[in-house]
């Protein structure tokens, strides 16, 4: 189905690998295209629980396309509005997804590459990933990546990092709270795989509704309407069979039925 694509199903997880080696799995318009509706089918199908987003070859993703960006330059602001709402709608399927999403980063995560890392749940980078919002050194500005990369590092940091594009280690992502952890990249698979077994423990509704909790709560001030929005948001789970599962589950001492072998 897609030529810039790998997609790979082991039970309920599927990894999505972009697949332009040669170009370190930089973005252009049929990649862009083709993520988004990757994003979009797994999202809708139940029987995928966690969605793994890696890269194939020596980079998880060196940002945007240069032969892209160059017919970009060439072209209308209307044309090129057209392929910034793309690549931010592509994003956006990505971070909005219902189900868990992991990170699997090594080599480049740059530009996009980093946006994309940011928009995932979780980031799992090797020792020697390297991040950067690169952008403004081509005279532009990390426009569509940045709620994801805000989100992920702060304003803060982003008014440093978005200006002076400095290359941010695997250490230093840590430090800044976009990579979750940083582990030997000969590990890489082994610390997804401990990741996704803890996911699968965990209600597919609940991890769904938990994600939208997030971006409902986050940055919020405590009002009376935020207090409100939170006991209904409870409410409504506590009445659903998930929770009902869960909690007769944990009774009874078995796995819920979500999990392999309940």
């Amino acid at each position: 189905m897609y030529e810039t694509l790998e997609i790979l199903r082991d039970g309920g997880v599927t990894t999505i690998w972009m697949n332009r080696p040669d170009v370190h799995n930089a973005f252009n318009e049929q990649l862009i295209a083709e993520l988004t509706a990757a994003c979009q089918a797994l999202d809708a199908d139940d029987a995928v629980r966690v969605v793994v987003l890696a890269g194939r070859g020596k980079s998880f993703s060196a940002g945007a396309d240069l032969n892209w960006m160059r017919r970009a330059a060439d072209a209308s602001v209307e044309a090129n509005l057209a392929d910034a709402r793309k690549l931010a709608g592509m994003l956006r399927s990505l971070a909005e997804m219902n189900k868990p999403t992991i990170a699997r980063v090594h080599g480049a995560a740059l530009g996009g590459g980093m946006g994309l890392a940011s928009a995932c749940d979780i980031c799992v980078a090797g020792e020697g990933a390297v991040f950067a919002t690169s952008e403004v050194r081509f005279g532009i500005i990390p426009s569509a990546i940045s709620p994801y990369v805000i989100r992920a590092i702060g304003a803060r940091q982003a008014g440093r990092y978005f200006q002076t594009a400095e290359r941010i280690s695997a250490a230093r992502a840590r430090e800044l709270g976009l990579a979750h952890e940083v582990v030997a990249t000969d590990a890489l698979d082994a610390k997804v795989a401990e990741i996704v077994t803890a996911l699968l423990q965990g209600g597919p509704r609940s991890q769904g509704a938990a994600k939208a909790l997030i971006r409902a709560v986050a940055d919020q001030p405590v009002s009376d309407a935020l207090v409100e929005d939170t006991a209904c948001r409870i409410a409504t789970l506590r009445a659903t069979p998930e929770a009902r599962e869960g909690l007769g589950a944990f009774l009874d001492k078995r796995p819920a039925s979500w999990v392999a072998g309940g």
